[in-house]
């Protein structure tokens, strides 16, 4: 009986030492699937996120590639007509603005623009007064004034466009001084900028090498300039 009793307490221990290996390999097995099911998650999620860096990457790339080839056609900034001075006759619209904007990259080029209020207005004192010959519209200015609609405080430009006037001196205003001062290789924003018919600062008789390409763009500008001014609003 003795003996019975006790081959049977070690099947009964051998059982549930059987009963737990089971189990610890049941429980090891669950505990190691999930680990490697997070590791293949990880790495599809980052395949996917690579894959979405480059979708990304390959649009911002086409993007770029697109605001390159139409950089004359690079839409202006929205400006609010309340942010505007009171007196920006003639007002470019967005059309011409583009044209002015692209006339002022030009100019920046060919190093016929002045930039600032002080060097502006010192250029527009040196040039001739206004007489019934210079006033002529076949006659090319001295220089074009392009000025920015939204200067703060407005007396900073707001003797400008009288001197132009005194000396027929034609000017146009952009809504946006951000744009100008970018179309004028400037990093910061400008106010007033004047675009002269010379190439680099030089004398009437002397040519240069893109004189002739300039001084076309400086006429078509001159004609837009005295277009828009026709239409003033009072």
């Amino acid at each position: 009986m003795a003996k019975d009793k006790t081959e049977a307490e070690i099947a009964a221990k051998k059982e549930k030492k059987d009963k737990k290996r089971k189990l610890e390999e049941v429980e090891d097995v669950e505990a190691v699937t999930p680990k490697k099911e997070k590791k293949k998650k990880r790495k599809s999620e980052a395949a996917d996120n690579d894959e979405s860096v480059m979708d990304v990457d390959g649009q911002s790339l086409v993007k770029v590639e697109e605001a390159e080839d139409k950089k004359d056609e690079k839409a202006v900034v929205a400006v609010p007509l309340a942010a505007l001075v009171p007196f920006a006759n003639p007002l470019a619209d967005d059309k011409a603005q583009k044209k002015v904007l692209k006339a002022v990259k030009k100019a920046a080029k060919s190093k016929s623009l002045k930039r600032g209020v002080k060097e502006c207005v010192k250029s527009i004192r040196k040039s001739p007064p206004a007489t019934p010959a210079t006033m002529s519209p076949n006659t090319l200015p001295p220089g074009i004034i392009i000025l920015a609609a939204d200067i703060s405080p407005m007396d900073v430009i707001s003797h400008i466009p009288v001197l132009c006037e005194d000396h027929n001196i034609p000017y146009v205003y952009v809504p946006s001084r951000a744009e100008l001062g970018a179309a004028g290789s400037t990093k910061r924003p400008t106010s007033v900028v004047m675009l002269t018919p010379n190439v680099g600062g030089g004398k009437k008789d002397e040519k240069k090498e893109g004189s002739e390409e300039w001084l076309e763009t400086y006429k078509d500008l001159h004609k837009l300039a005295l277009k828009l001014g026709q239409t003033v609003k009072v």
